[in-house]
């Protein structure tokens, strides 16, 4: 792996993938945004000058007892119940940031659906079909990769289901 690689690219690589990768610079925190949770995906989608709906963000949740990746659109919010339904259970709960990166083996605002340390059920939002490509992070903060949504799904052997809802007043 070279120091630019990441395990996203090379899994898309390996598999023979067409895809991009997009590097750009995140912004840093200063002052009161410090304070402010930072939005890593609409970040991204400001950089790299792309809709937002094309830009999907990976959000670890425990659904029961199992970790699952939700991937969905950075101008959406996971709606937990929907995603629950989608894999069959009672409950999901988003994981906290601590135990997301050890699930994944990458950091939050750098959570890839592609190249998780361990494998990982993966539920992407049934939108992703709306675009002819789509963004998802390369599994480091500001680095994304853009591949068609068919070959996202493929790749991460994900199951495609609604699990988004509008977001809510700012």
């Amino acid at each position: 792996m070279t120091a630019a690689a990441t395990r996203a690219i090379e899994v898309v690589s390996r598999a023979g993938v067409a895809h991009r990768v997009h590097a750009y610079e995140p912004p840093e925190r200063h002052g009161r945004e410090r304070g402010v949770r930072p939005s890593y995906g609409t970040d991204a989608a400001t950089a790299l000058g792309v809709e937002p709906a094309r830009v999907f963000k990976t959000l670890v949740a425990a659904v029961d007892e199992r970790t699952v990746l939700a991937v969905v659109p950075v101008d959406r919010e996971l709606d937990l119940k929907r995603l629950a339904v989608a894999c069959s259970a009672r409950r999901a709960i988003l994981a906290d940031p601590a135990a997301a990166e050890r699930a994944t083996g990458q950091v939050i605002g750098g959570i890839s659906p592609l190249g998780s340390r361990r494998s990982l059920q993966v539920v992407v939002d049934a939108s992703v079909v709306d675009h002819q490509t789509v963004f998802v992070s390369a599994g480091r903060r500001g680095l994304q990769l853009e591949l068609a949504p068919g070959d996202l799904v493929r790749l991460c052997s994900a199951l495609s289901a609604a699990i988004t809802r509008d977001l809510g007043p700012g």
